[in-house]
């Protein structure tokens, strides 16, 4: 997940954002595109979860559910818009911030079956030179440590170069360049391929190799990934307009750590809008389990890079951490990967239990990038619906 360095700053983005957005409409419930169980077995139970979330301090939350056993369920709680009192329904995009990594690294392996890339060559064989003066010792490093964040390229999004732009700037667009600038000629966090970190530049370099082959990685992505599952409610761009007019919440951040959070859609929008390859992907709840579902019963890529994927790297300690564009998640001894995402407005998690053969999306228009007591309790919420699916 992303992680600024929040200052002072803050309470100066807040006062230029209080009248900053225009009040959108509500959304209305659109056509999922798969028949919804209205007697999903744990549907009660969900809702009461989300429900008593909501009504605790969560502005709203939305989720979908697949099981092999029982099928399709959404369901949706709180507000989309707090101020206008606007609920959360299904029908509402969302935010899915780093969960757009795992669509990256599809991207990416898709690319590998085309012939197109190598995943053992060295990033400067694909990387404009433009961009690899940023990244010192850029020709040790490989697509595939990009892919499974081996590389020890650092990390852009907390260089407080770039903290300050974005706080300052909270209207302006950033372009990858501008995030590779702020780290250029920054020393390695470790020698490439020889440990583990999570780092956002991993997966903005991974688009920047991409629109080098392809022209346009966003097209790639709704030609490759988009068209072939059905995903018609998901949406990503290769410029800043493609956010324009689609039926988003309001995004809210407890800046403050004060238990009531304020409205920060404009800065929410303007990151994601700017952010390529880590972030900016934006769909509903039933694509996001569409897209994971069809990704594991190998609609998108061949058995042999579905399991390059599932080859998790481990941390110091021996523990399975990353494979590429997917986290390795122990939920009490029963193995599940996906990827979890959050940003200044907004939190998700995208899970698959193969175990129970269950995906899961859930999502808050509360912003869990900085630690707080509302972001521990959005994540304490995830956890409770995850144990009630197990049951």
């Amino acid at each position: 997940m992303k992680r600024f360095v929040i200052a002072a700053a803050a309470l100066f983005v807040l006062a230029l954002l209080s009248n900053a957005r225009a009040v959108k409409k509500a959304a209305g419930e659109c056509d999922l595109g798969v028949a919804v169980n209205a007697n999903f077995s744990k549907a009660e139970a969900l809702d009461a979860i989300m429900k008593r979330y909501c009504a605790e301090a969560l502005p709203g939350v939305a989720m979908a559910v697949y099981t092999e056993a029982e099928g399709w369920w959404a369901g949706a709680r709180g507000y989309a818009d707090v101020e206008n009192k606007v609920p959360m329904r299904n029908g509402h995009l969302q935010y899915i911030q780093s969960v757009s990594k795992t669509y990256m690294a599809v991207a990416i392996l898709c690319l590998k079956e085309q012939g197109k890339i190598e995943l053992d060559a060295p990033l400067t064989k694909y990387l404009p030179a433009r961009y690899g003066g940023y990244i010192k010792d850029a020709g040790k490093i490989t697509i595939r440590m990009l892919l499974n964040q081996t590389s020890g390229v650092p990390e852009y999004n907390s260089h407080p170069r770039f903290v300050a732009r974005v706080l300052m700037h909270p209207d302006s667009y950033f372009s990858a360049e501008d995030c590779l600038k702020s780290i250029a000629g920054e020393e390695p966090q470790f020698a490439p391929g020889s440990r583990y970190r999570y780092t956002n530049t991993n997966y903005l370099l991974l688009a920047l190799v991409a629109d080098a082959l392809t022209g346009d990685h966003a097209a790639f992505i709704q030609k490759n990934i988009f068209r072939p599952l059905g995903l018609n409610h998901s949406y990503y761009g290769n410029d800043h307009a493609y956010l324009d007019g689609l039926d988003l919440p309001e995004s809210y951040w407890d800046v403050l750590n004060t238990g009531r959070p304020a409205n920060f859609s404009q800065l929410q929008q303007v990151t994601v809008a700017s952010s390529k390859g880590d972030d900016g992907i934006v769909c509903n709840p039933i694509d996001a389990v569409k897209f994971l579902k069809g990704l594991v019963e190998g609609r998108l890529l061949q058995t042999g890079s579905l399991q390059e994927m599932l080859d998790f790297v481990k941390d110091e300690k021996g523990g399975k951490r990353y494979g590429m564009g997917l986290s390795y998640i122990d939920l009490e001894g029963l193995p599940a990967y996906g990827h979890g995402g959050g940003g200044i407005g907004a939190g998700c998690a995208l899970i698959h239990i193969p175990s129970h053969k269950t995906y899961l999306f859930v999502a808050t228009n509360l912003g869990v990038l900085v630690e707080g007591a509302l972001a521990k309790m959005a994540d304490e919420m995830k956890t409770e619906i995850l144990i009630t699916l197990l049951r």
